[in-house]
């Protein structure tokens, strides 16, 4: 089979019939853009450093894309991770890694753009440089190279991966880079040292430059300081919020990929943020405030995109989508919609207490499909512990309501290693499980439609920077394995005749997560090491190498009592404290010690507990701005 295409593809025919999948390597898909190269002032070529399916799914991506292109002067493409087969042949053949859309070599693009969204593709950045012939360390770099920057969650701790980016874009995308796309063109003009456009970069709100910082330590490895080297370099780097979200970039034209990528939908994310203060959960506090977008906005919007891409599914994203306060209107006209086209409605991140019968009767009458519900915790002590915000009495009244709506495959999400958790806590899992399925039976035989199917599924907790627990200890591999087979024999106790399946993700996996995601710039080596000997796709369970990664561990000096296993000083000062993310340390403090006494925090609706991202004028915080001024920056025991 021929490979027809007008363009010149950077992979010959032969390689292509060598690989898996090749259409994850020769672009021009639905809605791709196509300009001319030659006739713009900045190329742009922005990656997401896993395989090509997943990374077509991430919306950040499909929103700077379109954002980018729409300026005249910039042209932005993409590429991603390789998959083995190829990154091999690439290899063998010193193929050089290519965008999709001029097939053109990475290495000839002004910016290499890298979104960080797990800390577990942290060696596919490194294959992404390598592959592309840049070195791997941003001091090693030369006026030759694209400046190479990284945007994403988890640039809220850049600092283990510092030294192979130049800049390092905190916050949200929409805001700077056309700031910092000017400042480029200007200084691509007058011919100057690439230090200078650093310096000049470093002035850029939302902008951080890890050459132009020192960090020196105390005896015991903890940070000292972290000192700038030069005046432009701010001691202290401002998250960029969105705060008209309406008005922002949104894609009408969304891309549309030839294969199944893993969110293979319209995508219509309806608001940023969440009210709710769940202790555990980064994003919560990351993308404070929480602000919606307008209605009949969202409306114009579906429709937009669903004559754009033909797709015959559109999911809501939002971290916590019954908390927009819109959503019966927008589901209601999204059910007449995609009634008349025959699209499926998919509704993530609703929390039970806040299901509507009658909405999910009718997006059933669609299409079924799952629901998936996070309780997080078994018992209610937890559940208070992590400020989940749920009693087990409206959690069994939601599963109730799901299955008289005539739902019956129902997901569950939990943790184990939470911060204070005992064993009794866990075997609450198990207990509310089965609760929840017996639920199921409590319906009149005519009305069942065979058995319930109920999974439950349990993740390890890791401490994750920004979040009440960035102080907590992390539990050993060994002991969340010790909890996994605990909590699988209690299940199999309750479950009895019930349908209940168990799953728990990787404990080494978690493990190393951890360090990477409180880690400082000592693990950088570690990282290269664990590169150099194999190590790509950490993410994919097949590919993991523990192995590997002990062994890197060990040559780094790198102590898993230190990164992990111990508890933080209140007064530590933590690599990621430069970034000001308007939530303040000391809110978070004493949300851990609220944590510790077991006792809760209202969501932002009902009260201002004074976190500090009233800075930002958006979103809820905008009602309770007095109340808000009052008890900002408080955080005390009387607030």
């Amino acid at each position: 089979m021929a490979f027809k295409n007008r363009r010149k593809l950077a992979l010959p025919e032969e390689v292509l019939l060598r690989i898996e999948k090749p259409a994850r390597y020769t672009g021009n898909e639905i809605n791709m853009v196509k300009k001319d190269p030659s006739s713009v002032d900045v190329r742009f070529c922005m990656c997401f450093p896993d395989v090509y399916e997943i990374g077509m799914s991430h919306l950040g991506i499909q929103i700077l894309y379109d954002m980018f292109n729409r300026w005249d002067d910039t042209y932005c493409e993409r590429v991603y991770s390789p998959w083995q087969d190829l990154d091999r042949i690439m290899r063998e053949q010193k193929i050089p890694l290519f965008a999709l859309e001029s097939q053109q070599p990475v290495k000839q693009f002004d910016f290499l753009g890298i979104t960080l969204q797990y800390e577990m593709c942290y060696t596919n950045i490194l294959q992404i440089l390598d592959l592309s012939g840049i070195p791997l360390y941003a001091k090693d770099r030369t006026e030759e190279d694209p400046i190479v920057i990284c945007g994403g969650p988890c640039t809220y701790n850049p600092e283990p991966v510092a030294d192979f980016f130049d800049l390092v874009y905190i916050g949200e995308g929409e805001t700077s880079y056309r700031q910092l796309l000017d400042a480029y063109i200007r200084w691509k003009k007058r011919g100057e040292p690439r230090r200078k456009f650093l310096e000049e970069a470093a002035c850029i709100s939302g902008i951080y430059v890890p050459s132009l910082y020192e960090i020196h330590y105390h005896d015991d490895g903890t940070i000292q300081e972290m000192a700038p080297l030069c005046k432009s370099a701010p001691a202290k780097i401002k998250k960029q919020v969105v705060g008209a979200l309406t008005e922002a970039c949104y894609p009408d034209k969304p891309l549309v990929p030839y294969i199944r990528a893993t969110q293979d939908r319209v995508v219509l994310e309806i608001q940023r943020g969440c009210i709710r203060g769940c202790r555990f959960c980064q994003a919560g506090m990351i993308y404070r405030p929480i602000r919606p977008r307008d209605v009949e906005a969202l409306k114009q919007q579906a429709q937009k995109m669903l004559d754009n891409t033909g797709y015959e599914e559109i999911t809501l994203s939002s971290l916590s989508s019954s908390d927009y306060e819109q959503l019966e209107e927008l589901v209601y006209y999204l059910i007449g919609e995609c009634r008349e086209r025959k699209v499926n409605i998919s509704l993530p991140s609703l929390r039970i207490d806040a299901f509507s019968l009658d909405v999910m009767g009718k997006v059933q009458d669609i299409r079924k499909s799952s629901l998936t519900f996070a309780p997080e915790a078994g018992s209610q002590r937890m559940r208070d512990v992590i400020n989940k915000g749920l009693t087990e009495e409206v959690i069994l009244d939601g599963a109730w309501e799901a299955f008289q709506g005539g739902w019956k495959r129902v997901k569950l999400y939990f943790m184990l290693g939470l911060p204070g958790e005992r064993e009794d806590d866990i075997e609450e899992i198990a207990v509310l499980s089965n609760k929840i399925a017996a639920k199921y039976f409590e319906l009149p035989k005519e009305e069942r439609s065979g058995r319930p199917e109920i999974v439950a599924s349990s993740s390890f907790f890791v401490p994750k920077p920004f979040t009440p627990f960035q102080w907590a200890p992390m539990d050993t591999a060994e002991s969340f394995d010790k909890k996994r087979r605990f909590l699988r024999g209690k299940i199999k106790e309750q479950a009895n005749q019930r349908s209940i399946r168990y799953h728990c993700h990787d404990a080494l996996t978690s493990e190393l997560e951890g360090i990477l995601a409180r880690g400082d710039r000592k693990l950088a080596p570690v990282i290269e090491y664990a590169y150099r000997h194999g190590c790509m796709f950490d993410a994919w369970t097949d590919c993991f190498n523990p192995d590997v990664w002990e062994e890197a561990l060990r040559i780094g000096g790198v102590s898993k009592q230190f990164y992990n296993y111990r508890e933080r000083g209140k007064d530590e000062i933590f690599p990621w404290d430069f970034i000001d993310i308007g939530v303040s340390k000391r809110f978070l403090y004493h949300e851990y010690e609220k944590a510790g006494r077991e006792t809760t925090t209202p969501n932002c609706r009902e009260a201002c507990s004074g976190c500090g991202a009233m800075q930002f004028g958006t979103g809820v915080c905008m009602q309770h701005s007095g109340e808000g001024k009052a008890c900002e920056g408080k955080a005390g025991p009387e607030s």
